[in-house]
């Protein structure tokens, strides 16, 4: 087996992958190990497996060499134990492990032109399993349409077929809740709007954008997995689910990028290097969509989905660090300012403002890309949507933090300072060269 084998198996293993039912294709594939979806069965888990079109090339093996071909089921844990074995050379297959799940070898077949099975496997033993093929036979090529369907039956008379992974059948329900809180929170923000319209500014409206767009994002992903949850397809709602992603991506960033200039609230215009800023994140966010759909639809099966998952994850880094850039521009230009136009008080105000956004900017992307991730690889499969509620309340606190923040107020207040609270915001700055960001 090789290297190459190894760490695709192991970064498939920790991927959440979409359990919906999978039809997946390949041709002329020599490759030892092939993950394909990973799925947390209850002691009631079912998979059933589809192959069609199924053909053997490079070698003409006999049947009982065949016992080396198959499918399998295994644990994080269970497939650290097989790597051992194998580095120990107890075992030269994956297959002949005492610690995976055996769901169908191609010894079984009844002849070698045979080239369509069916079989359903029952699994008892509750636990997060990757569903997994395995070649052990060096030249042997396989070619093959498989359709996977892995699912749970709940408990009681109806035998009703749950197509989310346990852990996660819970998501339909919250991320409708969510929806309707983000509709809630775009209801009052329109009604602050118009209370204090004197008073706003052209980002106060792209800032109802982003929240109706993250609702109606929420609402398609509720609806996506619903679907899933009881039919093991979509049926559109993941097109509409993307197309909402997309635009959420992108309107988020930019709105970040923009409120860090200070943007329409702090100056009518932009400048060159931050027009810079929003031409890379834009089109850094359609490849981010574009790797998000390809990993989403193709599954770990695909050669090239740990490529597309290594440029996701690259190109939402060089987002995150990109948006800290004008908010860093805007704290220097405001301390240069309160040097030169006598207005010590209001200028240590805003500087304290962007401030606390640059930092909370960098905790919800620390939050959002770090602890959550961590979450779902140390929280057991049972409880997998309590990663999913902790990134979704960064992201509601996040919001709600800037649309308080930066709410339309009236410029009144910077006009009532006194002459203690100037010479002592004056003081203050001559404190500000010791902040280093």
């Amino acid at each position: 087996m090789s290297t190459t084998s190894v760490l695709l198996i192991l970064l498939s293993l920790a991927s959440l992958a979409a359990a919906e039912i999978r039809v997946s294709e390949i041709r002329s594939d020599a490759r030892p190990i092939i993950p394909f979806d990973e799925f947390g069965f209850t002691h009631r888990g079912q998979l059933e497996l589809n192959i069609t079109r199924l053909s053997l090339s490079g070698t003409t093996p006999d049947l009982p060499a065949l016992s080396k071909v198959g499918f399998f089921l295994c644990t994080r844990d269970a497939w650290l134990h097989v790597l051992q074995q194998i580095e120990d050379a107890e075992i030269n297959c994956a297959l002949g492990s005492d610690v995976v799940h055996t769901v169908f070898t191609f010894d079984r077949l009844p002849d070698l032109t045979t080239a369509d099975v069916n079989f359903l496997y029952a699994e008892s033993v509750a636990d997060q399993y990757t569903l997994v093929f395995a070649n052990c036979l060096s030249q042997l090529k396989v070619s093959m349409n498989v359709r996977s369907a892995m699912y749970n039956l709940e408990d009681g008379k109806s035998n009703r077929r749950d197509y989310l992974s346990a852990g996660k059948t819970a998501l339909p329900k919250l991320y409708f809740l969510f929806s309707v809180v983000y509709f809630s929170i775009a209801a009052l923000w329109i009604s602050i709007l118009y209370k204090k319209r004197l008073t706003i500014y052209g980002i106060h409206f792209f800032m109802l954008g982003v929240v109706l767009l993250k609702a109606a994002n929420l609402l398609c992903e509720a609806e996506d997995k619903s679907y899933i949850k009881h039919t093991g397809s979509a049926h559109g709602w993941d097109v509409l689910f993307y197309i909402f992603s997309f635009l959420k991506g992108v309107t988020l960033f930019t709105l970040i990028v923009l409120i860090g200039t200070g943007w329409s609230f702090l100056k009518p215009y932009l400048q060159d290097k931050e027009k810079k800023v929003l031409m890379i994140v834009i089109p850094l966010q359609v490849v981010a969509n574009i790797a998000q759909v390809v990993i989403d639809e193709t599954g770990p099966f695909g050669q090239d989905w740990v490529t597309w998952k290594q440029v996701f994850l690259l190109v939402d880094v060089i987002c995150c660090c990109a948006v800290l850039f004008p908010i860093v521009w805007s704290i220097k230009n405001l301390r240069e300012a309160a040097k030169t136009d006598g207005k010590a008080a209001v200028n240590l105000m805003k500087l304290t403002l962007f401030r606390h956004y640059y930092i909370v900017v960098i905790c919800y992307i620390y939050f959002t890309r770090v602890v959550v991730y961590a979450l779902e690889t140390i929280t057991s499969y049972k409880y997998l949507w309590t990663s999913v509620v902790a990134g979704e309340l960064a992201t509601l606190a996040f919001y709600v933090f800037t649309g308080y923040k930066f709410r339309p107020e009236a410029h009144n207040p910077y006009f009532v300072i006194d002459d203690e609270e100037e010479e002592a915001a004056a003081e203050q700055l001559k404190l500000e060269d010791e902040f280093e960001l």
